[in-house]
C-alpha cells in the first residue's frame, strides 16, 4: 500500500490542496488522508472511488497499475469454445476466396463473434 499512498500523496500534490481540503473535499479527515498517504492505513473502496472521481483518473492509476492517469484498456479474449471453432469453419466456407473483400468480411464477422466488434 506504500505505492498507493504515494500515488494519492502525489495527485494532492499535484493541485496544491493541504491535507485537509483534500479530507473535506471526499469526505473524511486530516488524519485518516495522512495515515493513506504514508501507508499506515488503506482507504475503504468508497473512497478510493471518491479519490479517483475527484481527480478524474482510474483506480488502475491509483493502484499504480499503470501511469496513465485514464487507465489501462481491459482486452476481454475469452477462450474459444469448441462450437465457436466450428462456427468459424462455417463462415471460412461461405466466402469466395477470389472476392476482394473476403478477408475483411470474414475477419469483421470473426471479431463479431468473439464480441469485439
Amino acid at each position: 500500500m506504500k505505492e498507493v499512498g504515494k500515488r494519492l500523496k502525489a495527485l494532492r500534490e499535484s493541485i496544491g490542496i493541504s491535507q485537509v481540503k483534500m479530507a473535506e473535499a471526499i469526505g473524511s479527515t486530516q488524519s485518516s488522508i495522512n495515515r493513506y498517504e504514508n501507508g499506515q492505513s488503506t482507504p475503504p473502496v468508497e473512497l478510493f472511488r471518491r479519490y479517483a472521481d475527484y481527480f478524474d483518473v482510474s483506480l488502475d492509476y491509483i493502484f499504480a497499475r499503470t501511469d496513465k492517469p485514464q487507465g489501462v484498456t481491459y482486452e476481454f479474449k475469452p477462450k474459444v469454445a469448441p462450437e465457436r471453432e466450428e462456427m468459424r469453419r462455417f463462415i471460412e466456407m461461405c466466402f469466395d476466396p477470389q472476392s476482394p473483400m473476403n478477408e475483411k468480411l470474414k475477419e469483421t464477422l470473426f471479431r463479431m463473434m468473439e464480441g469485439e466488434a
